[in-house]
């Protein structure tokens, strides 16, 4: 009998020579996760064999969020057919998808018992409508069971696959992101498989489809980008009508990874979000822990409050 090799998570990255990991400055420290709710939520998830990119993308937020059993479900599977040079999910072919996957997402919700859901996936370029379809089933399959659940998906760029965006957006879903993950010159290096305006593109065709959705969009800072680039993504994305705008700092997976090129203070943090404001988005969410779904249900709220304030010509009430 033949032992098998274990897979290696990133085989485009093994050759890399390894970068240096930076100390974290003490305002990006954060606790191993210990809490009885943490781990029913890790139980939950292992028992109906699911993904989060919580865990999937190590993201520094788990402990916290799952303590409040708040999840980011991903779909498609585990495999992405791309090889971004920031993110820690696993490259490579991927397998067949579970065709049950939407009704079991939709049932974790319900055993939640979530107000707010975020639904995300890898990259599928090998389907041939880069999993639209299971998105749509996802969102259909938890207003069934969890009908007062409000949900958000975070898409891949559905690149060449004419008509995914719009079959998703006619699912309607509350909040529709996409992340731009950086500016435009360092897409070569940090996210070589996609293109900056066809991510553009998506989000202004949601619009399109169905200007009641919220949209959203983020981008990592410490890169190596400029004040400057960073504005005019905000430009970039205010002539897409985009309302939510995520920012937080990058920091590498592992050694393979891109390196970080600083780390950006929390003042600057509060600098962008101030600029941002000023640009016109209903919602900015800017600190050096803030990811795509971090607090994601709260913000909805937010959100949904700035937009009945801007529409009745009054201001958000003061938090």
């Amino acid at each position: 009998m033949t032992i098998e090799e274990p897979r290696v998570r990133h085989p485009e990255k093994v050759n890399r020579p390894d970068n240096p990991i930076q100390r974290k400055p003490d305002w990006l420290r954060v606790k191993a996760p210990t809490s009885r709710e943490y781990a029913e939520t890790r139980d939950l998830m292992r028992g109906l064999k699911l993904h989060t990119v919580c865990e999937e993308a190590a993201c520094p937020n788990i402990g916290e969020c799952w303590k409040k059993k708040h999840a980011t479900f991903m779909i498609l599977g585990a495999i992405c057919t791309r090889a971004c040079a920031f993110c820690n999910v696993a490259t490579g072919k991927p397998l067949n998808l579970d065709p049950h996957e939407p009704e079991k997402v939709a049932e974790a919700v319900g055993n939640l018992n979530l107000e707010h859901v975020v639904i995300t996936s890898v990259d599928r370029d090998d389907l041939p409508d880069g999993g639209a379809d299971h998105f749509a089933r996802t969102i259909l399959n938890i207003r069934k069971t969890a009908p007062a659940t409000t949900i958000e998906i975070l898409t891949p760029d559905f690149m060449r696959k004419p008509g995914a965006v719009e079959h998703v957006a006619k699912a309607r879903p509350d909040v529709f992101n996409h992340n731009l993950e950086t500016v435009p010159r360092l897409y070569p290096s940090i996210r070589p498989g996609a293109r900056y305006f066809t991510s553009l593109a998506l989000l202004q065709r949601v619009k399109e489809v169905d200007p009641t959705i919220f949209t959203k969009s983020g981008i990592m800072v410490g890169l190596g980008e400029t004040k400057e680039e960073v504005g005019q993504v905000m430009d970039d994305l205010r002539a897409a009508d985009v309302d939510f705008l995520t920012i937080g700092q990058y920091l590498a997976p592992t050694p393979k990874h891109a390196p970080v090129d600083r780390f950006v203070t929390p003042d600057e943090f509060e600098s962008y979000a101030t600029l941002a404001r000023g640009k016109g988005f209903l919602m900015v969410s800017s600190s050096p822990l803030t990811r795509s779904s971090y607090h994601a249900g709260d913000d909805f709220r937010k959100l949904r409050a700035a937009r009945e304030a801007k529409l009745a010509g009054t201001r958000p009430a003061a938090e």
